[in-house]
């Protein structure tokens, strides 16, 4: 069963900061050099040095961005910029922001959430890679904290957690502009009938990892490490972790696609669309850059891309593009048979099993090679016309039920196949275990 309880959490002392939103932060994994080196500059008590402190050349064993992290950590908690809650609570967790012109709301809370290291009743759609596991487990050694959450969802048809939580919460206790320009309030709810109401209602749920595949591995990781250091039983605290959790069904939740680029000196794009005629309808369009920018022509192919029953994909190259749709899902059963049906009709899964791999000579082994990502629509084409890449594709996105189906099939989806809008924002609150 789902066991969730309340912690005392962590915050950014409000009379030490002056400006909250200068010391709050993305996602330790969206974070470029760039991005860091501004959030360095914002603020001394910036969240990054926290999750992403940066790296010296002089880093040894004993001196790096882990035990710099502990550091500032313990500095910041002993010269109260941190401050720890008196009581364990939840906290509520809503997020106001507009994508597409259409104004939304994302709901959902932080709790600790007991480990399922056998994934029994926690479900996860993607595979983990070692590199960050080894980074996060690394930064959980050192600090012995849960800095930033994992968000899962949990289905609610009712919305009653969310109704209940909503009728008790006072003002927030942090309300920012994040660096996305949401805006993002967080309440602390320390009623015991409420907390008792919440515990209960996801007792019998099935929760889906949503945004953290490698933070929940690590978590699980670190748990079996102190296990055979302390020898103490699976009601330890290390047990838990800190996560969002939010309706599947909340309308505030968004998923976008998630666009490739593709590097390879040796395409040849008039035999490509030959092969992609054996399984595709391919219509050619033809592009006036003179007199259209990347914002246009990137509306322009989502536009083309629109379909309720059709698997569509744009392949952008330079001056043209074209839109493939495939002529038949049943040929999926040539590439993936030993697939779930739901797995062989996901979008992600054509695209990479029918043409990068298939037609392009592109699979796991050498995909991080050739492949790269884009969640922003104007650089499919722009990076594309500046000649970073040969070309790229561009995807409608994964739907919410797909992900529920293939975590529910004990499948992974191909690696970056969904992208949660809003992001949760880094420095909220935090957990030391």
């Amino acid at each position: 069963m789902v066991e969730v309880i309340p912690f005392k959490g962590i915050n950014y002392n409000k009379e030490k900061i002056s400006k909250l939103d200068d010391v709050m932060s993305p996602p330790y994994d969206i974070i470029s050099e760039e991005l860091q080196n501004s959030l360095y500059n914002k603020h001394p008590n910036n969240f990054v040095r926290l999750i992403l402190g940066k790296q010296n050349k002089g880093d040894t064993d004993q001196d790096n961005r882990y035990t710099r992290a502990k550091e500032q950590f313990n500095q910041w908690l002993n010269e109260s910029i941190l401050l720890g809650s008196d009581k364990p609570a939840v906290f509520p967790y809503k997020i106001d922001y507009k994508t597409e012109g259409q104004s939304k709301t994302m709901n959902g809370f932080f709790v600790l959430l007991k480990l399922d290291p056998e994934y029994r009743f926690v479900r996860a759609h993607e595979k983990t890679l070692s590199k960050p596991k080894a980074d996060r487990l690394d930064l959980m050694r050192s600090c012995h904290a849960n800095l930033e959450p994992i968000q899962l969802l949990y289905i609610d048809e009712n919305d009653e957690i969310r109704k209940q939580t909503d009728k008790n919460l006072g003002e927030p206790i942090i309300n920012v502009k994040g660096y996305d320009g949401f805006t993002h309030k967080l309440y602390k709810l320390e009623d015991e009938n409420i907390i008792s109401f919440i515990e209960n209602e996801l007792s019998d749920k099935m929760l889906f990892i949503a945004d953290g595949h490698h933070r929940y591995q690590t978590a699980i990781n670190f748990a079996d490490e102190m296990k055979n250091k302390t020898g103490e039983d699976e009601d330890a605290l290390y047990n838990y972790r800190m996560v969002i959790l939010a309706n599947m069904f909340d309308e505030g939740l968004s998923i976008l696609p998630t666009h490739r680029f593709i590097k390879k000196y040796d395409i040849d794009i008039n035999d490509l669309i030959k092969k992609l005629g054996e399984y595709f309808t391919v219509e050619e369009k033809i592009v006036n850059k003179s007199k259209k920018s990347a914002e246009i022509i990137s509306q322009k192919i989502k536009d083309d891309l629109k379909t309720e029953t059709d698997h569509k994909f744009a392949l952008y190259v330079k001056d043209r593009y074209y839109i493939l749709t495939l002529k038949d899902e049943k040929i999926m059963d040539n590439f993936a048979d030993d697939r779930s049906k739901t797995w062989r009709t996901l979008d992600v899964s054509i695209l990479h099993k029918v043409i990068l791999e298939n037609m392009m000579g592109i699979d796991d082994k050498n995909l991080e090679d050739h492949v790269k990502y884009t969640r922003v629509d104007e650089e499919a084409i722009k990076f594309v016309d500046e000649d970073k890449f040969d070309l790229s594709f561009l995807m409608n996105a994964t739907k919410i039920e797909e992900l529920k189906d293939v975590a529910d099939a004990g499948e992974h989806m191909p690696q970056k196949s969904t992208y949660f809008l809003p992001k949760m924002l880094s420095g909220l609150v935090m957990y030391k275990m």
